[in-house]
């Protein structure tokens, strides 16, 4: 593969605009400054709630300065990820996000004097016509007065935000700036630069030997810091358990999940239903095994394609035009807003030296909802590429149709539009494909993305859930300990036929999602929520995309499990993913009757 260049000998046309921002560090710095000096001005409002124009006025100055905020957090967090080695943007990313914890703290107040009002004057604001934009805000804040600190230790934890986020601080300085790997050998003995970001297309070649060198040198290298991650994991679950405590929910996943009034249930529902349906994934690994031909499948099998045909390359122009056609049932608008992004520079598209790992949506409000990609011209990378777009063009709808206190959504519904996107792309691939062959490759594909985004995003959450517990219970949990469960739960996910190498025990300190507690379980409901999303639309065509758009247009106007019942999936249920599980055995049956013959 072509080596890893330097950011700076990166073509500009395959950056995304982030001059957009702001066009030059001075010109972040000089807004960061007037931020400093204006921003203090929400100081003067606290102890005044009790008059509706003290408020009304709060609110008002409280958008203008936080999605100014949001801005600067936008530019420094994104060039940062440039090249994490650019010790220039990390100071300036530091500096934006001290300042972030000393305006938390300015403004927190706010919603423990909001709580402390007498009830009367609270049922007053949610009835007069002047608050009528803030209302479900202010319900949704109301709903959790049990959970709300006062005013002094509220202002004392968001002091401390800037510091009780080290772990996740540390981690992600190790992991993309400073963790290094040996090239690796393929079977012809070619050497091979070794980055998180070539690993993943490694670890789906043809070539055994490279997949397994690759397996070993990543998981190797994570294994000599198993102890400083296994603290920073450690450290980071106790931060989120005391702040659990301190806030007075019975445990770990009902604080992460109550402020968005998702019910504890849906958690443990996911986890239950997957377990009941773990022996699809049992016969998966055996179906694999037989169609690779192997005597023994291991961890680094996982990943190739089940079906033989040529690796093809996509550039990322056909990719566009791949991604196009796939998403043609959501309509003309669409299409529009897809195309208008890419042209538009929403998207840094290659891989560059420092550059972050992996792929995200970000933005703010006021600007441009961006995408970080690393296109290795592989298919995989388009279904990223419609993912990240996803997300994307769910932010742009939301904030061209709410106010800003509206215009984001809940982690809840975040994985659903950009899974959508993907489940379309795939199911255009199988029905287009005349090859039986590639169609069945394309088959493959479809079941990764379950058994990735849904059996092994749950074993995940499983994880989480029964760490977390532990800690909270006050058991230390150490890096040998994360090691041993994680063991547990391969054995568990995978079953019998497949050898569980020693070295997957380090998986979990690459994780970067264990440092958003509770966020990977929203995977596989999302996949879930996804799927119905569309199977209505290419079964009913215009109304049921009519229905999607509106829940891509709802943003953070309404809790999340409700905006899916509004648009038809109700993810308080099983179904959802029961059906995901039943697709999966189906995408089996299709691979067996290829085996047979």
């Amino acid at each position: 593969m072509a080596i890893v260049k330097p950011r700076n000998e990166v073509d500009q046309k395959f950056k995304w605009n982030i001059e957009d921002i702001y066009p030059t560090n001075e010109a972040f710095e000089e807004e960061l400054k007037k931020l400093k000096e204006e921003a203090p001005v929400l100081k003067k409002y606290k102890d005044q709630l009790h008059q509706k124009e003290q408020l009304l006025a709060y609110l008002k100055d409280f958008e203008t300065y936080t999605r100014i905020l949001e801005k600067l957090y936008t530019y420094a967090h994104m060039k940062s990820d440039e090249d994490t080695q650019n010790t220039t943007q990390q100071v300036i990313l530091s500096k934006v996000a001290q300042y972030a914890a000393e305006y938390s703290a300015m403004v927190s107040y706010f919603v423990p004097e909001l709580l402390a009002l007498p009830e009367e004057i609270i049922e007053g604001y949610l009835k007069d016509e002047d608050l009528a934009l803030y209302k479900f805000y202010i319900e949704s804040i109301v709903k959790e007065k049990p959970h709300v600190l006062t005013k002094e230790q509220e202002e004392l934890l968001a002091t401390l935000s800037d510091s009780l986020g080290a772990p996740s601080d540390i981690f992600g300085m190790l992991t993309n700036a400073d963790l290094t790997f040996q090239d690796v050998l393929d079977k012809d003995g070619v050497a091979h630069p070794m980055t998180e970001g070539s690993y993943s297309m490694y670890i789906q070649s043809k070539d055994r030997v490279l997949r397994e060198n690759a397996f070993k040198e990543l998981f190797g290298t994570y294994g000599k810091y198993r102890n400083a991650l296994g603290t920073m994991l450690a450290a980071n679950m106790k931060t989120f358990n005391l702040k659990a405590k301190l806030r007075q929910y019975k445990g770990p996943i009902e604080a992460s999940l109550s402020p968005n009034n998702i019910p504890v249930a849906v958690y443990d529902n996911s986890l239950e239903t997957i377990s009941e349906g773990v022996s699809a994934l049992h016969r998966y690994v055996d179906i694999k095994k037989k169609l690779l031909k192997l005597d023994e499948i291991h961890m680094y099998d996982l990943y190739v394609p089940v079906i033989d045909v040529p690796e093809e390359k996509i550039p990322f122009e056909e990719a566009i035009t791949l991604s196009l056609e796939g998403l043609k049932p959501l309509g003309e608008e669409y299409l529009t807003i897809f195309k208008e992004g890419v042209a538009n520079g929403w998207i840094d598209i290659y891989e560059n030296k420092g550059k972050r790992s992996g792929a995200y949506s970000s933005g703010a409000y006021d600007t441009e909802p961006y995408v970080l990609l690393n296109y290795h011209e592989d298919l995989r990378d388009v279904s990223t590429l419609v993912h990240e777009m996803g997300h994307s063009i769910h932010s742009y709808y939301a904030r061209k149709n709410q106010p800003y206190i509206y215009g984001d959504y809940t982690l809840f519904v975040a994985e659903v539009a950009s899974t959508t996107n993907e489940k379309l792309l795939i199911h255009y691939q199988i029905e287009k494909e005349q090859d039986p062959v590639k169609k069945l490759y394309l088959v493959n594909q479809e079941l990764e993305q379950i058994r990735t985004t849904v059996f092994r995003q749950l074993m995940f959450a499983e994880f989480e859930k029964i760490t977390h517990e532990t800690i909270q219970q006050g058991t230390p949990m150490t890096g040998e300990d994360f090691s041993s469960l994680w063991m547990d739960l391969n054995k568990k996910y995978f079953g019998d036929q497949l050898i569980i190498d020693q070295e997957i025990d380090i998986e979990w300190a690459r994780i970067p999602h264990f440092y958003r507690d509770f966020y990977v379980y929203q995977y596989a409901t999302g996949y879930a929520a996804a799927s119905a999303f569309a199977e209505k639309i290419l079964a009913e065509g215009a109304p049921a995309v009519e229905k999607y758009i509106g829940f891509l247009k709802t943003g953070g106007s309404n809790y999340p499990v409700e905006t899916l019942q509004v648009a038809g999936v109700d993810m308080t249920s099983k179904e959802p993913l029961e059906a995901t599980v039943r697709r999966f055995n189906t995408l089996l049956d299709m691979l067996e009757e290829h085996l047979a013959n």
